[in-house]
This record gives structure tokens, sequence and C-alpha cells, in this order.
């Protein structure tokens, strides 16, 4: 059945709704000093992804097409790499990536049960999950206190003949020193994952962070760089973990497959609709996802400006606090792109982390923890299989005394400075 499309009523409709977004928009941007409100995140999506959605609404195309297969192309070549696999989340990505590199068809180079990936203490839960769902153990070692990220000096002394593999996690968009651990992943014949989830737009040496290791993971949830509602992307450069990830994601069927009409062949007796060759899930993201990331890619570069020119000018507002509070240090060869910007109370001072935390609560200004914290301190690790290898003085510090500012694209000039000047005004008068 032919349904008639009234063109002129969906004309009128999208510029409705696109006024509609852009007041929405309009508000949130608007600051007022002596009734603030802060949020840690917004997310930075417009009128162009609710359009292009609108666009696979109407042609009653949502499952995963030709939107999803145009946004991981315009995001491989973003980052400078081969192949981009679109999921559901970022969750769903580490559980993927995982999955290739733990699958029987890639035979002794498989990841095996009981065989260890290290793994940094101070984390997202599900960077950890899928290591012990695919069978492997999670080994931890600590982070540094500057950008807390794993600490490289810790990574060979935990290695061991049950090592495969290095799961190193760019927290908060802070990029890990990659000539170093991709050093150490060569030298021991390691599998080597970034968890770029929450670095969008970070580079080691100008390089992109998520182009160095095997499989690369990122998250588009609603408070990252840039948003798909939900979302991730599982990348790399090797076309056998790709063709691998494709079949896995979608139930393990020869679908989406290079070699589909090999294997057609191979097994004339099932119809080939309906033929799956391996043990997979249903991680694929919808058509509106796609249809989101496609304009979000083309915003990126500005966003990451945006959210370095924010922490740039805390630094400046903040270094006459800094006898008392550890701020995020730029370094040559590392761009950062602060997803959030964190800040740590030197311990032994005139304050806790309690009292500035709630201080910029009742002043409108949302915070968060960093992440897990120490890991081990969560009560999840008592029910699941880890190892460790050393101390973890840095993350039980980074758990006991630092936390996050929201740092995101509406956060304007009067907005900046009303957060700097609440810190320093706090620290003023307990000092």
């Amino acid at each position: 059945m032919k349904y008639k499309v009234n063109k002129k009523q969906i004309r009128k409709s999208k510029k409705i709704l696109r006024q509609h977004f852009e007041n929405i928009r309009e508000g949130q941007a608007k600051f007022f000093p002596k009734s603030p409100k802060i949020p840690l995140a917004i997310p930075p999506y417009g009128w162009e992804e609710i359009d292009e959605s609108l666009d696979s609404l109407l042609n009653m195309k949502t499952t995963m097409g030709e939107k999803v297969k145009l946004f991981e192309k315009k995001f491989a070549k973003y980052l400078g790499v081969k192949y981009a696999l679109m999921v559901n989340s970022g969750s769903s990505a580490n559980l993927l990536a995982l999955s290739i590199l733990t699958n029987p068809l890639l035979g002794n180079k498989r990841i095996k049960n009981n065989e260890e990936i290290i793994t940094p203490a101070v984390t997202w839960p599900t960077t950890v999950y899928p290591i012990s769902n695919v069978g492997a153990i999670p080994k931890f070692v600590d982070v540094t206190l500057d950008d807390f990220t794993i600490n490289v000096n810790e990574i060979e002394k935990a290695i061991t003949k049950k090592t495969c593999g290095i799961m190193l996690v760019h927290l908060i968009g802070n990029p890990c020193d990659m000539q170093k651990i991709k050093k150490i992943a060569k030298k021991h014949d390691l599998w080597l994952i970034e968890d770029a989830c929450e670095a969008h737009g970070a580079k080691f040496h100008k390089k992109h962070v998520g182009s160095f290791g095997d499989l690369s993971t990122f998250s588009f949830f609603a408070s990252h760089h840039i948003t798909t509602m939900e979302g991730g992307m599982v990348v790399t450069n090797n076309k056998t973990l790709y063709e691998l990830g494709k079949s896995l994601r979608s139930f393990g069927w020869i679908r989406d497959q290079s070699s589909k009409k090999a294997l057609e062949k191979k097994y004339k007796k099932i119809d080939p609709r309906f033929l799956f060759v391996n043990v997979g899930y249903n991680l694929r993201p919808t058509e509106l996802q796609g249809a989101f990331g496609i304009h979000q890619i083309k915003k990126l570069e500005n966003l990451v400006k945006i959210r370095i020119d924010n922490a740039i000018f805390w630094n400046k507002k903040l270094s006459s606090c800094e006898k008392f509070l550890i701020l995020p240090r730029l370094k040559k060869h590392y761009r950062k792109s602060f997803l959030f910007y964190p800040l740590t109370v030197i311990e032994n001072t005139y304050f806790s982390k309690q009292e500035l935390v709630a201080h910029l609560e009742k002043a409108g200004i949302e915070t968060r923890p960093v992440m897990t914290g120490n890991i081990l301190e969560q009560p999840v690790t008592k029910i699941i299989k880890f190892r460790k290898n050393s101390k973890f003085t840095n993350a039980e510090y980074i758990m006991k005394n630092s936390f996050l500012l929201g740092n995101h694209h509406l956060i304007g000039k009067s907005a900046r400075e009303y957060i700097a000047n609440t810190i320093t005004n706090f620290i003023n008068k307990k000092t």
C-alpha cells in the first residue's frame, strides 16, 4: 500500500519543530548569576540531527542501514583508521571488542579463558565487565595522579606468562603515553585495546587516540563530546578483526560479511537469508543513531576546541589556588579533549573535597566523582575474578580527593567566570 505524503504539511511541521528546538537551546545557553544552574553536561545536538532522524522516521527506515554506514565511514576517516563498526552503546563497543579477540575463529591468536588483561584501577565499570564476561581476568594496576590514566611504569611489572593484552583507558579525554605502551605491547606480543569512550578528539603526538590499538572503542552517550543519544563504535586497521566484528554484532549472521557468497556456497542446504556462522549478539544501532552521527562528526572539532578553551581559562583563573588544588596539566605532545574538568584537593589542606563539592553544589554547579575511584573498593569486585600487582596509592588518593566539573559547549564566559570565582572565594574564606 502506498501512502501519499503531504510535503507541505511536513515542511510546516519541521519549521515548527526547528523553532521550538532553537528556543530550548537559547534558554539552556542563558546564565543568570543570581540563580545559577550549571549542569554537568548538555547533549550537543541541534536541528540538523533532528531533521536527519525525521527523514528516517518518515521513510520507515529505522533499523541499521545507509545512515549508519555513512557515519561509520566518516568516523573512520576522522580518526585515520580503515574500519569502523557502530554499535548501540559504548559498553557494547567494549563487549564486541573483547568478543572479537576471544572468538575461536582467531585460532591460537585468540584470548583464552583465565588469561590476563592489564587494565587501570580507575575507570568506568564497563571497561572491566566485558573482560570477565568473555572468560579473561582483569589485572589492575595503578594510575597517574595528574591524568588519571594507567601508570606505564606499572605495566611491565604486572606482565606474567598468562598476560595476553592491555586494555588502557583515555579517561575523560586524557591520552595515555601511547609510545611507551605500544613498545611494551609489541615486546611482549600482547593485544592492545584502547578504551577511548571518553576521548573523542584527543591526540598523542598529533595522532588521534583510538588509532593506535589493535581495536579501539568509543561511546556516544548524551554527556560525551558528540552524541547519538546512545551508541558506540569499534575501530580497527585489521580486516580480519573487522569482518569478525561485523558478524558478532549481528547474531553471528553472514549478512554483512565480505565472504557472504562463499559461505552461501559452502552451506547450500541452509537458506542464506538466515545463515549463522558464529556466536554473536544483537548490538546493532538504529538509523536514528546513524542520522545523529552524520551531523555530530562535523561538529566534533569545534566542540573539542570549546572544552579545551574552557580548561585553559580555568587553569589560568585558578593558578593562585595551586597550593590547595591539583589542576590538570597541559602537556607537550598531548591534546586533551577534557570531557570534564578535573580537580584534586591536596590532602591535609584547610578543607576537604567534600566541603568544596558541597559548596559548589549549593551554588548551582553540578559535580561528579571520578568514575569508580579505586575500583577495588567497589562492592562489585567481590563477585568478579581479578588480580592485582601493585599498590593503588594514586587510585585511592583520587577516590578520596578528586572530582569533576562540567565542561560542555554551552558553558559561556559568564558561567566560566562564575565557576572560577565560586572556587576562589571558597578557598579565600577557608584560608
